[in-house]
């Protein structure tokens, strides 16, 4: 009789822990939470805590509730595969991330194979949405856009006609970069271009190289920890050029690594500024009460999590397919503005200005 005890209650233990597991719905996200790049991982991981606790305080969704599941890729494309598996292998729903370009592209190879939705914040080289995959989508845009917006602004706002490029040979840095260089044209000469390797701190030698070409302008492709070295030890050499970057180095790290001086007059692509977005307002207000000041793509997280948290209570399942369906479908109201999705998972409008860099701070500079 004890014996049969012992092993009605063992059932039990699992049939319970079964129905606990059914009763949640789990949705990845995926970035370097580690790590000289942690900073954007944060960011993610924040924005998509604020829309995930929204809708589990009003019930969560299709009658469970919502877990998060967390991937740290470190910024590393195999170290990406691995949680792109680990999440697949853990029955997540959907996937928001991840930011590097060099990670979200292997790692989308891993959820189109498993029919699972991915929605990237931050992932901006052209070829994550080339591929053809149709579970895979990102709120922002893409390095053809902003390579655009810079060499324009460079070429028809800043008259400047002698160019060095210079990128840390990722899928993401090498991609903008080589996107500012086609979209130059011959509008202005290109008169040093090379890269850098990503993680080293001494960048010297190759400014010198830089300097002696004289240019009027440096163009770095790339993520902020290096960009900050970059623009210091530039200003160390007296190498006198601008910066610009993209949306990768416009962060607070960098001007914390530069310094504020040496940063000051520094030009990067990014999205309009969120604070003039009429619909941004409220989230803005929720995550600086809970985490602080926002990051570059906390906004862009929180969209994402709620876009995909909307096409899994429009779909009324978690089955993958389904939710991609409406995915491609829906039209959704976010923070950032109303977002739909074109037939290759990127968004319908993706606009970039330029923001310059003042008195430590980031300043909205110049729209096309």
């Amino acid at each position: 009789m004890k014996k049969f005890l012992v092993v009605f209650f063992l059932v039990g233990i699992v049939l319970t822990g079964c129905q606990k597991k059914g009763d949640v719905i789990k949705i990845g996200v995926a970035g370097p939470m580690t790590g000289d790049q942690s900073k954007m991982g944060m960011d993610f991981k924040n924005g998509v805590s604020l829309a995930v606790e929204e809708w589990n305080s009003k019930g969560g969704l299709l009658g469970k509730k919502i877990e998060m599941m967390i991937g740290d890729d470190q910024h590393d494309p195999k170290q990406a595969v691995s949680v792109a598996n680990k999440m697949v292998n853990n029955g997540v729903a959907g996937v928001i991330g991840h930011f590097n370009s060099s990670c979200s592209i292997p790692a989308s190879d891993v959820y189109n194979r498993a029919g699972v939705p991915m929605i990237s914040p931050g992932s901006t080289n052209p070829q994550l949405t080339e591929k053809g995959y149709k579970n895979i989508f990102r709120v922002c845009g893409r390095d053809d856009q902003q390579g655009r917006v810079g060499a324009d602004f460079v070429t028809g706002q800043l008259k400047i006609r002698r160019v060095a490029v210079i990128h840390d040979k990722t899928t993401y840095g090498q991609g903008l970069a080589d996107e500012f260089r086609k979209s130059l044209g011959n509008k202005a000469e290109v008169i040093y271009y090379g890269g850098i390797v990503q993680g080293d701190k001494d960048f010297k030698s190759i400014l010198t190289a830089v300097r002696e070409k004289k240019p009027d302008l440096i163009f770095f492709g790339g993520i902020y920890p290096e960009m900050g070295l970059l623009v210091r030890q530039a200003r160390e050499l007296a190498l006198k050029a601008p910066f610009m970057s993209g949306d990768g180095s416009i962060d607070p790290k960098f001007i914390e690594i530069a310094g504020a001086q040496a940063a000051e007059g520094t030009y990067l692509t990014f999205s309009p500024d969120p604070q003039n977005i009429p619909t941004a307002k409220e989230f803005i207000g929720k995550y600086r009460a809970k985490y602080g000041e926002l990051g570059p793509y906390s906004i862009y997280a929180f969209d994402a999590a709620n876009i995909m948290l909307s096409a899994i209570k429009e779909a009324n399942t978690t089955e993958g397919n389904t939710i991609i369906d409406k995915l491609h479908s829906l039209e959704f109201n976010g923070a950032i503005g109303r977002i739909k999705f074109n037939e290759k998972g990127d968004v319908r409008d993706a606009p970039y200005v330029v923001w310059i860099t003042k008195e430590g701070k980031f300043i909205e500079y110049w729209k096309p």
